[in-house]
């Protein structure tokens, strides 16, 4: 699927989210705390408060302090708890 075949309708299966959301859903951190069993991350680098890039990376680091894991559980806690009824409706369609 080119990215020229991806439509902004309600039905579709591909909802575009900003990079925004996804770092506030706690998703970010779930994904990169999974690479870093890799030695890997996805960075982000920001220019004062604009995103500047993304991009992958090689890390030497593999996981995260202890206020961020708590802060990232705290956070897909919430957004499942949000999101469960969504979820459960996505899963049986």
């Amino acid at each position: 699927m080119g990215t020229e075949e991806i439509k902004e309708e309600e039905n579709t299966m591909v909802t575009k989210k900003t990079w925004e959301e996804f770092r506030n859903s706690k998703m970010l951190w779930m994904i990169n705390r999974t690479l870093h069993i890799f030695g890997w991350s996805i960075v982000f680098a920001f220019d004062g408060k604009d995103l500047k890039e993304v991009y992958p990376a090689r890390v030497k680091y593999r996981g995260f302090d202890e206020d961020t894991e708590t802060d990232g559980f705290i956070g897909i806690s919430e957004y499942m708890k949000a999101n469960a009824n969504t979820l459960e409706e996505e899963a049986k369609s």
